[in-house]
């Protein structure tokens, strides 16, 4: 499995941006997708997941009403919405799939996840 990520950028504070990750190289279907945010620094963090066969989404509470998580099927694409950006929000962002059974437990742990695309980087100015 290939996963591209891509829509990452200089936003202002209050803005928006929508991450995208493309699948390619595999029809199998992920047991569960994930976004998780690196800082300079810092370590990999959660944002977001979704357990895929049930559609069912779980966010960090950082991203919590602010942050949304969707997927188109045709595209074997998923999105990133992300609203109400904070400078907090500055990092390299990274989509990951699993693609066996997982307990939701693990989902925001990133060694729970089979690959990884490149990252995007999404920088908040102040």
């Amino acid at each position: 499995v290939q996963l591209q990520a891509s829509g990452g950028g200089l936003v202002q504070a209050g803005g928006s941006l929508r991450l995208s990750c493309q699948a390619s190289g595999s029809t199998v279907s992920p047991y569960v997708i994930g976004w998780f945010r690196q800082a300079p620094g810092k370590e990999r963090v959660f944002v977001t997941a979704m357990a895929w066969s049930e559609g069912s989404t779980y966010y960090a509470d950082s991203a919590k009403g602010r942050f949304t998580l969707s997927r188109d099927d045709s595209k074997n694409t998923v999105y990133l919405q992300m609203n109400s950006l904070k400078p907090e929000d500055t990092a390299v962002y990274f989509c990951a799939f699993r693609t066996y059974y997982m307990s939701s437990a693990r989902y925001t742990r990133a060694s729970g996840y089979d690959y990884w695309g490149q990252g995007t980087q999404v920088t908040v100015s102040s």
